[in-house]
Formats: structure tokens, C-alpha cells, sequence
């Protein structure tokens, strides 16, 4: 299901459900947030003081989201930042009673992988994979096709890269599922994980090294999470290495497939990434280096 689209004036509430965000970025970005003609309501674990590398307890986490999403004057749950803990609290949320609750717009990336593929299966929701608000690469090419994709989702079906390159020639359609290459692979054996089976997956990451990249391809790969995937897009590897032994990497395991990859695909943990609507039916066009999202 695809959710309603947001509408000036509806209520977006920015949630923290994994690392402390930043106060510097969160004064910075509210006012780009405000301008979209929205109100915002900042959950609590967003101003929390933490020290650690969670911003706040799970079960504070999973309130504020839970929250969020059963309040009736919220329209969209939009993710502040990633880092590390969407995972732990998945199991204190109560999807069937946020299920009830009706349809919102999601968005937000990296360590949000993990809520995504919740949403998606719990909620059967199409949600967005989007730059996080309160980072330094959430620059005004991504905020604005963020702003795109809540207010005009119609207008922007196309989707292509200028950095794109081809691996795996051809055209695949398929439901687009993946994000975070790290989270997916952790998720291995949950409730939320489902499979690649019929879809235009989305790999990206950051910071992680060649072999560790390697070691998660090949867990998707041995445990049959790939078998039946129609096709592949690969967005940033920032600091994981020269960027052509990723390349390399990819074919090596990925290439087998024998489904068309596209490399550098723009998405991902770079600015001006734009954001891409998971569960939604689409073609990837590995030659154009395109995604054309489907009615």
C-alpha cells in the first residue's frame, strides 16, 4: 500500500530510533524542515543528552516511534539520523496495534534499514529510503528531493544517476527492497527479513572494509536470500576502499546473479542523494542507469 501523500500543514514527527543526534545539525535543519510549510513535532529521545551511542533506552525509542505513528495529526515519521539501534527495539512495537492505527509516510536510511523492512512487512506499507535530516550530507539537492517525494511523489517516477555506470546489462521490474548492506545481512533469520525473491534490490554501506563486504555478500548469497532477485543497484561505498575494488568485488560475487547491476547508482551515504520508495513496483534500466517507479 502506498501511503498518502504529505499536504502543507500536516504534522511530520521526527523520531531518533537509533544513535543521539547531533543539537548543532537538529537547530541547523528544522528551519529547512519548517520551510516546507509543515509543522514539526520533535519526539524526546531527538533532544535527549546522550552520551552513549543509543538516544535513549530501546523501550523510550520504541515509545516515541509507537507514538508518533498512532497519533492521528501525524502524517509522516521521519527519521532524524542512523547510526546504530533500530534493531533492538523492533520487537517492543506493537505492529498490529500501529497496523490499526492506518497508513503514514516513513522515511529515513542506514541504520533504518531495519524499520523499513519492519514497516514493509509488518505494516505492508511502501516506505522511503531517504537522506537523514540531521546529517552533514543532508544538502539542498537531497532535502529538496525528499521534499519531492512527500509532497509531489507523482511528479518524480524517474529516478536516474549521473554517476551510474553498468555492470550487468538490461531491464529488470521488480518490488524495490534493500538499503543498508550491513543491516540486511544482521537481519538474516528475523521475523521482518522476508527475501530478495521478484525484486530491484538496494545495496549501500559506509565504512566498512573490503573482506567484511565481501563476508556479507556472500551470507546473503549462502542463505538463499538472493535466490529469485531480478535485479541490483548499488549506491555508495564511502570510505570502504578503492572504489574499483568494490567495483570488482561486486561482479565477483554479485555477478553470477546473472541480473542487471548498475554501480554508482548516487543513493546512499554521499549529499544529494535522492530518496527511493521501498515496496514500490519498479524498472531498473542497468544501460540508461534509471529506475522508473511503477503506478
Amino acid at each position: 500500500m502506498r501511503p498518502p501523500k504529505v499536504r502543507p500543514g500536516d504534522t511530520i514527527a521526527l523520531v531518533a530510533p537509533a544513535s543521539p543526534v547531533p543539537a548543532d545539525l537538529l537547530e541547523k535543519t528544522l528551519p529547512v524542515l519548517h520551510g516546507w510549510g509543515v509543522e514539526i513535532r520533535v519526539g524526546e529521545c531527538v533532544r535527549a543528552a546522550s552520551t552513549g551511542y543509543l538516544s535513549a533506552p530501546d523501550e523510550a525509542r520504541a515509545a516515541e516511534f509507537t507514538q508518533a505513528w498512532l497519533d492521528p495529526g501525524v502524517t509522516c515519521v521521519l527519521t532524524a539520523r542512523g547510526g546504530y539501534g533500530s534493531q533492538r527495539m523492533l520487537d517492543l512495537v506493537d505492529w498490529a496495534e500501529l497496523r490499526a492505527a492506518g497508513p503514514k509516510v516513513f522515511a529515513g536510511s542506514s541504520d533504518v534499514t531495519a524499520l523499513h523492512r519492519a514497516v514493509n512487512v509488518h505494516l505492508g506499507l511502501e516506505t522511503l529510503f531517504s537522506p537523514l535530516p540531521m546529517t552533514t550530507l543532508f544538502d539542498e539537492v537531497a532535502a529538496e528531493h525528499l521534499r519531492l517525494s512527500l509532497f509531489e511523489p507523482d511528479g518524480i517516477r524517474t529516478i536516474a544517476s549521473p554517476t551510474a555506470s553498468t555492470l550487468v546489462p538490461g531491464t529488470a521490474t521488480g518490488t524495490l527492497i534493500g538499503g543498508n548492506l550491513a543491516l540486511l545481512a544482521s537481519g538474516l533469520g528475523t521475523p521482518e527479513q522476508g527475501s530478495a525473491r521478484e525484486a530491484i534490490l538496494l545495496l549501500e554501506d559506509v565504512t566498512e572494509s573490503p573482506y567484511r563486504i565481501d563476508r556479507m555478500l556472500t551470507q546473503l548469497l549462502r542463505s538463499g536470500w538472493l535466490d529469485g532477485v531480478r535485479g541490483v543497484a548499488l549506491g555508495s561505498w564511502n570510505h570502504c576502499g578503492a572504489p574499483e575494488a568494490i567495483r570488482d568485488l561486486m561482479l565477483d560475487r554479485l555477478g553470477p546473479l546473472g541480473v542487471p547491476m548498475v554501480w554508482d547508482f548516487g543513493f546512499g551515504h554521499v549529499p544529494a542523494s535522492p530518496t527511493i520508495p521501498l515496496g514500490a513496483r519498479a524498472t531498473l534500466d542497468a544501460d540508461a542507469g534509471t529506475l522508473l517507479i511503477l503506478p
